[in-house]
């Protein structure tokens, strides 16, 4: 064999761990962020009347730097982190929700979060190219905090609308089918994360996405 040939492919081997190893570093950094964010005060924006969450920005910065698979792993780790909430007594709707369907805060906390992840991504890696190249990043940003509340209070209105603890909360704001309830009581924030993922998320994409050299 041609000692060219092979060390040429023993550089490409080098090059395609190293390469492994990035992803990985990168995945792990943004997994901690996302934990860190979404148990600590770094995670919500405060406001006089809201408290704006961010946590989905990470799970964004995922999905379109590193990749889909990378998105979702962030998705699992919010997922995983909202579900220990629940179980901790630390989340007081889902820890009450929990007494209630154990299953259906599983579905409502873990799965809504890699659905989410998995969704966002597919969307972006369709629309990240040509004239939309950009506005893709923006778009994201904001798709993931609103598929977030989408798909977590869809799975909660699935499992826990005709329950007792939900028609208290639905009675607060006179609303007698889910899709009111839903508007009723995260309508305005869903919309206000929407709009700070949108700038946040997708200013944050496209400048270290043109640090890092990321198509």
């Amino acid at each position: 064999m041609d000692s060219t040939s092979s060390l040429g492919r023993k550089t490409e081997e080098l090059g395609g761990l190293s390469k492994k190893t990035q992803y990985m570093v990168e995945t792990a950094l943004l997994v901690a962020v996302t934990i860190i964010m979404g148990n600590t005060f770094l995670g919500t924006i405060p406001t006089p009347l809201l408290k704006i969450s961010i946590v989905t920005v990470p799970v964004a910065l995922a999905s379109m730097l590193i990749g889909p698979v990378a998105g979702i792993i962030c998705g699992l780790a919010f997922g995983i982190n909202s579900f220990i909430g629940a179980l901790n007594g630390s989340s007081g709707l889902l820890s009450t929700l929990f007494n209630i369907n154990p299953f259906g805060v599983f579905v409502t906390a873990i799965v809504a979060r890699v659905l989410d992840a998995a969704v966002t991504s597919f969307v972006y890696k369709l629309i990240h190219k040509g004239k939309l190249k950009t506005a893709s990043y923006y778009i994201a940003g904001a798709l993931m905090p609103l598929l977030n509340t989408a798909f977590f209070m869809g799975s909660l209105c699935l499992f826990f609308f005709n329950t007792e603890f939900v028609q208290g909360l639905a009675a607060n704001y006179n609303a007698t089918t889910p899709m009111a309830f839903v508007i009723g009581m995260v309508g305005v924030q869903a919309t206000i994360e929407a709009v700070v993922g949108c700038v946040l998320g997708g200013t944050l994409a496209m400048v270290l996405s043109k640090a890092l050299h990321r198509g």
